[in-house]
């Protein structure tokens, strides 16, 4: 009976040498006259533990890492394919900390199988929500998602089953469910993450919107950085159709519901929904003015769903267990859970999915193991390069939408940067204004001309510069941007500008 190790394919876990490990077991394996059957599952997402090799013993799965190729002989001297000893010893996979503590439900599938392992997914509870779906109206569908709560995870919050309802509501006719997956926000790896290691929950999810709304197509609109998971989806949807869960008939329900991968071409702009359909018409990627609203008028001019990936992944999960099964998850109005991700100065960096309501500290201190610099903490920015940043005594924060906002934060698609006593906030303001003097679409005036007079200005005060005049020249564009763009790209610059002003205003004055 051949032994099971399982070595990551994950973007990630590649990056830092997995295929080099995969291909020295095998040789290694071959040279011993080891039965070795190795299987590409998903990342954990315990990224400093990458690549992470685990073996199936009699105790369970028990893990190793981060394995390199040199390490290879060595464990299988210590005899790791029955989990021995080793420096590298983890233990069982699910007792690692750093994942024992957390609540996965939307990557509930993720590091556990190959990622395009239908039958496998299938035994561990998958489809179970599409089956669910499959014996109710489109109307209790919606019903179900409003009921639970479930708010839109990429950035905005706005809760799904009204959007979805809004568009069941619309005259019959063509409609489209649009999955936004150009995930540019710095710190944020959350939705490569599960396209590349659980591809079947965001195609199942899909599938659920398309019966819950009478859409028959659907559109998953991938980011040109992610070549990885455009593959893997791709490969995914072929499956799916060849068991029948996808296609001209669903399940066998007689209902159709087809998807087809649109690749971006690399503008950030291109995550704001609007300027995503616009670029997925062929069209060059700028934000529309509303309304109308794309459930209205959306993809070609059809009613349309445009949801993230972590949204519409969660749904199998809602259906399967149902609306109070979900809510009894998180705090407040954010209810469920939200996957988070680390990085930037941060000792252990990855995707950690707890319920809403736990604080920044515990991410970052508990979870994250504080700066990997070993130096004090002085600032998280919290939701992408237009997240406002918290700073050093704001750790004691409750991760909810609520709370965030009070505090003058936002959630937005879960990213966390992390950054010690050594930054510069001068220099973090003025990138604000340079990445979105780069990024913005051009189409209004206040975003396009506001972001580079804000460099501009930024620039002076960074020399020592009429600091007072121009910091006050500075407040006075943040509110020109804020009330005057046409989308969120520039009305979010101002938030990391004007929170590193008002906590760090040591760093402006010198």
């Amino acid at each position: 009976m051949s032994i099971r190790i399982y070595v990551p394919r994950d973007s990630a876990a590649r990056s830092v040498g997995a295929d080099d490990v995969a291909e020295a077991m095998t040789r290694e394996a071959s040279t011993r006259e080891v039965d070795l059957e190795i299987i590409r599952n998903g990342s954990r997402g315990l990224f400093w533990l990458e690549p992470l090799i685990e073996v199936e013993t009699k105790r369970g799965r028990v893990a190793y890492g981060p394995v390199t190729e040199e390490d290879v002989a060595s464990l299988f001297d210590a005899g790791f394919t029955e989990g021995g000893e080793h420096p590298l010893s983890l233990g069982q996979t699910e007792a690692i900390p750093y994942l024992a503590r957390q609540q996965r439900l939307t990557f509930a599938h993720l590091g556990i199988g190959h990622p395009l392992d239908l039958e496998g997914y299938e035994a561990r509870g998958g489809m179970a929500g599409l089956k669910a779906a499959l014996a109710l109206t489109p109307q209790d569908i919606c019903a179900a998602v409003t009921a639970s709560g479930l708010r839109g995870r990429g950035g905005a919050g706005f809760p799904a089953g009204i959007k979805w309802q809004t568009v069941l509501d619309q005259p019959a006719g063509r409609k489209w469910i649009a999955c936004n997956a150009d995930e540019g926000d710095s710190g944020t790896f959350a939705d490569r993450l599960l396209m590349e290691g659980d591809p079947f929950a965001l195609l199942e999810g899909m599938a659920i919107a398309g019966l819950a709304t009478g859409a028959a197509d659907g559109v998953i609109y991938i980011r040109s950085e992610y070549p990885a998971a455009i593959e893997t989806m791709r490969e995914a949807i072929a499956v799916m159709e060849a068991a029948g869960w996808l296609g001209d008939d669903v399940g066998g329900s007689g209902t159709a519901f087809r998807i087809v991968i649109r690749r971006g071409a690399g503008a950030y702009i291109c995550g704001e929904e609007s300027a995503m359909l616009n670029s997925l018409e062929g069209k060059r990627g700028t934000a529309r003015a509303k309304p109308p609203i794309p459930a209205i008028a959306g993809l070609h001019g059809l009613s349309t769903v445009v949801n993230n990936v972590l949204t519409l992944a969660t749904v199998p999960a809602i259906l399967a267990k149902g609306a109070d099964w979900y809510k009894g998850f998180g705090q407040g109005r954010s209810v469920g859970t939200q996957p988070f991700q680390l990085a930037g100065n941060i000792k252990r960096g990855g995707l950690v999915e707890v319920p809403f309501g736990v604080t920044l500290r515990a991410l970052v201190e508990d979870f994250g193991g504080g700066t990997a610099s070993g130096r004090p903490l002085r600032a998280v920015q919290i939701g992408g390069p237009l997240g406002a940043y918290a700073a050093g005594d704001q750790l004691d924060l409750l991760m909810t939408y609520e709370a965030l906002a009070e505090a003058g934060l936002m959630l937005g698609h879960g990213g966390i940067v992390v950054f010690d006593d050594t930054v510069d906030m001068a220099h973090m303001a003025r990138f604000a204004f340079d990445f979105c003097a780069i990024e913005s679409c051009g189409k209004c005036t206040p975003c396009r001309v506001g972001a580079v007079r804000g460099r501009e200005t930024m620039e002076k005060i960074m020399r020592g510069e009429d600091v007072s005049a121009n910091l006050a020249l500075i407040e006075d564009l943040a509110e020109v941007m804020r009330d005057g763009s046409l989308c969120a790209m520039g009305g979010l610059t101002p938030n990391p500008v004007l929170s590193a002003i008002e906590k760090f205003p040591e760093d402006f004055r010198r």
